[in-house]
């Protein structure tokens, strides 16, 4: 079985006949794209959307693949020259089509009659909500000339900054017990069952951001004040307020999650301090406790092991999941270890162009790699299901973004839980499923908390950092309460998360949260209809790209804005907690 994942679905290089083609391609595409926006007449606005559209999707067809290879290539060794070069040259050529897509956008806004254009034509008709949502941001549009010179100066702007965290995190290695390893590497021995280990490897973590705090630091600063000054431009609000525009998704939504979250925190507290008590102290989790493995859960597994448990744990629910799952680990999708040059984390990218995906992890062998490698092949599931439509309506919103991905998480936990006999091991899967919890609900609201200082702090001036440092304990506190020992918290996790460096998607955290709860009431309905509900949820999959958020959520008669739904989701936990504490007394 490969070890990392195959490109040549896309191309065999970039210096190949085929990758200069479609670079030749786009240009010329984008030179017509341009041409034809420029002069688009009032009359006969049927046909001219028509146009408009049609050259948007070969665009698209052709920028999906060169970008994809270059930007794999690049994901797994950030040093790879010729794949950064190429990315580069690809986002100058897309930024170049920024005033005519602007132009397009702004016709759209002033169209009267959009409704009865699209109802007379089918090919509109199948862009209906994406003409919608353009008329609906034409509003802060801005002047052609403005887009195109802000996409531009992106380059050297937003772009390069995401790009520099992303050089400083792949390739800054830390001093582990006398060796140098990368940061994936030693981030991963936080789920060591050797508590020496954990906490020399924290230490040895921390220790290395003092190296890169600085650019990392500027690297945020500029990324948010340059959101701040955009926001300010289109006059669009907060930061925030175009995230749920982006997003498709309702601010009511937004607070009825939060409260309901914020209501349940102190019920992952006592599972913090719990499991405190059972790895032999009284107080708040030690942060490099937070992913020690308690109960028997402190089995390896092996790359093949993995696959098999996954089509073991799939193909009861879903036989087209299984056999895409098959295909990944069959067909080189999947690129797993860490390595130098190579980004942290875990990743799914949605390839339609080839029905395929591209799953990226740094797999070390626990359980709760297993899990990872069955949330990024849920994105990779939801790619499939979306992979029919047409080429502009394929990008679906980040809050419905983390739901097949969690969805597969609670299948692969609940079965497990399921099938436990011995309490140690029930233990353990418990713990896993909590410690991800955690991360979503806690976690997930520090970042929510942080972000949002953050851009505070970007309307008045520079946080340095230690004020960041400052600002990320705070917000850790705030979220984990006393679950956590105040004294032993992660100043830097605002280095290492790539989720706050991208000009053009602020808060990508609570979609994590998101997703977490709406994939239990999903699931509870699973539970409760069996066979008759995957229908419902392949539909409601397919949907995401073309309905906001609330409108998916109707699909499954759920109401997003009441605060009920999300504590009905989060009751779940809560029970998960309450097992989990009873079998922690008898151990």
């Amino acid at each position: 079985m490969n070890k990392e994942w195959d490109l040549t679905p896309l191309y065999k290089g970039i210096d190949t006949p085929e990758f200069r083609a479609d670079c030749a391609e786009l240009e010329k595409l984008s030179a017509e794209l341009n041409a034809f926006a420029a002069h688009l007449p009032e009359d006969n606005r049927g046909a001219v959307l028509h146009r408009a559209l049609e050259l948007q999707e070969r665009m698209a067809r052709i920028i999906a693949p060169l970008f994809e290879y270059a930007g794999l290539r690049s994901a797994v060794n950030t040093a790879d020259e010729e794949a950064v070069n190429a990315s580069a040259k690809l986002q100058k050529l897309l930024s170049d089509t920024s005033a005519a897509e602007a132009a397009i956008k702004a016709y759209v806004g002033r169209t009267e009659d959009l409704e009865t254009l699209i109802a007379a034509d089918p090919f509109l008709g199948d862009y209906a909500y994406l003409l919608r949502t353009m008329k609906d941001d034409a509003k802060y549009t801005l002047d052609e000339k403005v887009e195109e010179a802000l996409a531009k100066m992106n380059l050297s702007g937003g772009s390069a900054w995401e790009n520099l965290q992303s050089y400083l995190t792949s390739t800054v290695t830390a001093d582990y017990r006398g060796e140098k390893k990368t940061l994936s590497a030693v981030r991963n021995l936080a789920y060591d069952p050797d508590p020496a280990v954990r906490k020399d490897a924290y230490d040895a973590e921390i220790a290395c951001y003092d190296r890169i705090r600085d650019g990392v630091c500027f690297a945020l600063n500029s990324l948010k004040q340059q959101v701040t000054t955009e926001c300010e431009m289109r006059r669009a609000g907060s930061p925030l307020e175009m995230t749920l525009r982006a997003s498709r998704m309702k601010k009511t939504t937004l607070d009825a999650m939060i409260q309901a979250i914020e209501e349940s925190l102190p019920i992952f507290w006592k599972y913090l301090r719990a499991k405190a008590k059972l790895l032999g102290y009284e107080g708040g989790l030690k942060w490099w406790d937070l992913f020690a493995p308690v109960g028997k859960n402190t089995a390896t597994y092996t790359v093949e092991d993995a696959k098999q448990y996954l089509l073991d744990h799939f193909r009861p629910f879903a036989p087209d999941m299984a056999d895409m799952m098959e295909r990944a680990f069959d067909e080189a999708w999947i690129d797993f270890f860490p390595r130098a040059g190579k980004v942290g984390g875990a990743f799914c990218a949605n390839i339609a162009c080839i029905r395929q995906s591209r799953v990226l992890t740094n797999f070390d062998g626990a359980f709760g790699d297993i899990v990872t490698l069955a949330h990024e092949l849920g994105h990779a599931y939801h790619g499939m299901m979306i992979e029919e439509h047409r080429p502009l309506n394929l990008d679906y919103s980040m809050p419905v973004a983390e739901t097949a991905s969690t969805f597969n998480e609670t299948v692969v936990m609940n079965a497990a839980l399921a099938e436990a006999k011995d309490p140690q091991v029930k233990l353990g899967l418990l713990e896993s499923q909590l410690q991800d919890t955690t991360q979503i609900m806690c976690d997930i609201m520090s970042r929510y908390w942080f972000e949002t200082a953050v851009f505070d702090k970007a309307k008045e001036g520079f946080a340095f950092p230690d004020e960041l440092c400052r600002m990320m304990t705070d917000a850790q506190k705030r979220a984990y309460g006393d679950g956590l020992d105040p004294e032993t918290l992660h100043p830097y996790m605002w280095v290492c998360k790539s989720h706050y460096y991208s000009a053009g998607l602020s808060f990508y955290n609570f979609p994590y949260a998101f997703g977490g709860l709406f994939a239990a009431g999903l699931y509870a309905q699973y539970r409760r209809e069996g066979e008759a509900f995957l229908p419902k949820y392949r539909a409601l999959l397919k949907a995401t790209t073309v309905s906001s958020v609330e409108d998916v959520a109707k699909m499954a008669d759920i109401d997003l804005g009441d605060v009920n739904f999300w504590r009905s989701s989060l009751e779940i936990f809560k029970d998960r907690v309450d097992q989990f504490l009873a079998l922690a007394e008898q151990a």
